[in-house]
């Protein structure tokens, strides 16, 4: 297939195309910053841009970046694939269990064609949507993909566009969705040539990684920006779109949107989620948004009829936040609010702790009160994901402080809870194999990441929460960072491991069906707590969560259906012999 290369390039009075012929073909200028090509360019070419006679610049919409992110960029032809799955009628992340992974840990090979090897790992499991951190091409061979720069094109390292086509289709064959982690809130400093193209960006607006995406014409060169705000929107709103068409993702995690700072009457994720609506008209199967934002506002999940935002879900931190202070004693930095059984409860059932209230890390009152009838699906919980894990200043996961029956109980709080629940790679089984920050940067960059990781762990109370000594801040350029990282899945076979990754497996058959378990209904959650437990009951379902040994007190004739360790009911008790939990039918009355 061969088709024309287009870009907007605004600024510049002239633009030529390098394709490894003897000279640059000039481009033709289309109007409104638009050029395209001379001559349709054949799939399979590498090709740059030249702006008024400057170095070659890779595509800012490539499709693929074989030779990495400073070179040419190479034509794809996305409809080449011949997808086998015909009958998939997709999936909704809603009450899904949602399988966060990193590629490039997630196998020895880290691949994706790799990671089609244990997709059916996730199917044993139970797993309805995996979740893949970004793929959008970064400097280096490895990295967590945060800091991409090539937004429309998938890392070579990983196998490449053509990589994720097959990911995809071999997903869906076993009944799974696939999610795509995508970052439209900032580009990474290395390889970022979007400024020379156009006012991508603008000093208007700044987050923390310097100045924001111009969303609402804060900067430009035609007029007063707002045409080139357009054109910066649909950069997105086309990138997010590509993924669910030619590529048949079928939910989107869009990082930080917090940071996607936007002054215009109608907000880009309010335009994204309808065209993505309409898009899902079109193809005839559940397309999904989840958010990641740190604001506390139910807006994010508001219909945008109702002057929302429109989005599917969002991550909730504040739950994963109550459920790790609680079952760790931690309470340095941002868990200093958290903890108590009152956090649990106010999570499960209103969703955020702070909801208005004060927020003690932030000295400052955040976030709104979830409105009652809004489902509690739409929100993603978890007791693990990247961020809480990897940011760590060890990377360390809970299975370095907690026992295996502590896990459980971990485990069961987010999968039998009212939210949508996620599992962060490896620990189904309990893995130990820590998930650190690292890089493949170049050396000045990546002194700069070294020398601003020591100063940030230096900080917070990290020191006193690993003791002194053990406090070596892994090198993220280190090699041996990285290879630390991935996944040992032999670890699965361990006695210890394999009856932990049972126990993952009944608490998501469980969830599947049991009707009050996988209900959102928050209304009919609650939380009992006593002097070393606690109780979530689900409808007809009780949760008995054992922080230690010890007796229950019980109400009725209660049916065990599932528990860590065997338990003793009678008497007006459910005894447990440690930390660890038991489910409970109740037939008549309730726990007390």
């Amino acid at each position: 297939m061969t088709e024309h290369v287009r870009v907007w390039a605004p600024a510049a009075s002239a633009v030529d195309l390098v394709d490894g012929g003897p000279q640059p073909e000039p481009m033709v200028a289309q109007g409104g910053g638009w050029w395209r090509s001379p001559e349709p360019v054949p799939a399979g070419t590498d090709y740059a841009f030249s702006l008024d006679g400057g170095p070659p610049r890779p595509d800012p919409r490539s499709p693929w970046q074989p030779h990495g992110v400073h070179e040419a960029s190479r034509t794809f032809d996305a409809g080449a694939h011949r997808w086998r799955d015909g009958d998939w009628r997709g999936r909704s992340v809603l009450g899904a269990v949602v399988y966060e992974l990193h590629v490039g840990t997630f196998t020895p090979e880290g691949t994706l064609d790799a990671a089609i090897g244990r997709l059916d790992h996730l199917v044993e499991l139970g797993v309805g949507v995996v979740e893949l951190m970004p793929v959008a091409a970064f400097p280096g061979d490895h990295g967590w993909g945060y800091d991409g720069v090539a937004l429309y094109a998938v890392h070579d390292p990983y196998g490449g566009p053509a990589a994720l086509q097959r990911f995809v289709d071999a997903a869906h064959g076993r009944g799974l969705a696939v999610c795509l982690d995508v970052v439209y809130n900032h580009l990474g400093p290395d390889g970022n040539y979007l400024a020379e193209f156009g006012p991508y960006f603008t000093e208007r607006h700044h987050t923390p990684w310097g100045a924001a995406v111009n969303l609402d014409g804060g900067a430009g060169t035609a007029g007063d920006g707002s045409d080139d705000a357009t054109e910066v929107r649909a950069f997105v709103v086309d990138n997010a779109l590509r993924w669910l068409r030619d590529f048949h993702v079928d939910a989107l995690r869009l990082d930080a949107v917090h940071a996607l700072i936007d002054d215009s009457p109608r907000h880009l994720l309010a335009e994204l989620s309808d065209a993505v609506a309409g898009l899902e008209r079109e193809v005839g199967r559940p397309l999904s948004l989840i958010a990641e934002s740190d604001l506390n506002d139910a807006a994010m999940v508001t219909p945008t009829g109702e002057h929302g935002y429109g989005m599917t879900a969002q991550w909730d931190d504040d739950l994963h936040h109550a459920l790790h202070a609680l079952v760790t004693g931690e309470r340095h930095g941002y868990y200093v609010d958290f903890g108590s059984p009152e956090t649990i409860a106010k999570a499960l059932t209103e969703v955020f702790v702070h909801d208005g209230t004060w927020s003690t890390f932030r000295a400052q009152e955040w976030g709104a009160p979830v409105p009652d009838d809004i489902d509690g699906r739409r929100f993603v919980v978890f007791s693990q994901n990247h961020d809480q894990v990897g940011n760590r200043a060890l990377g360390d996961r809970p299975s370095r402080v907690l026992g295996p029956g502590m896990q459980a109980l971990s485990a069961a709080v987010v999968i039998l809870g009212p939210g949508t629940p996620m599992l962060f790679m490896g620990e189904e089984w309990g893995a130990t194999t820590p998930f650190q920050y690292f890089t493949d940067h170049n050396d000045e960059l990546g002194e700069l990441v070294r020398e601003g990781r020591r100063k940030e762990f230096g900080t917070h109370g990290w020191a006193e929460l690993y003791g002194d000594e053990d406090l070596d801040v892994p090198d993220p350029q280190a090699p041996a960072t990285f290879e630390a990282s991935r996944l040992s899945w032999n670890e699965r076979e361990r006695p210890e491991h394999a009856r932990l990754l049972r126990f993952y497996r009944d608490l998501v058959e469980l969830r599947r069906v049991e009707p009050d378990i996988a209900s959102g209904d928050r209304s009919a959650t609650s939380l009992g707590r006593g002097e070393g437990w606690l109780v979530m009951s689900r409808g007809t379902i009780d949760v008995v969560l054992a922080l230690e040994a010890g007796a229950v007190p019980v109400a009725g004739s209660p049916e065990p259906i599932l528990s860590w360790d065997p338990v003793e009911v009678g008497d007006g008790l459910v005894s447990l012999p440690g930390p660890g939990v038991a489910v409970l039918r109740q037939s008549a009355g309730r726990l007390t």
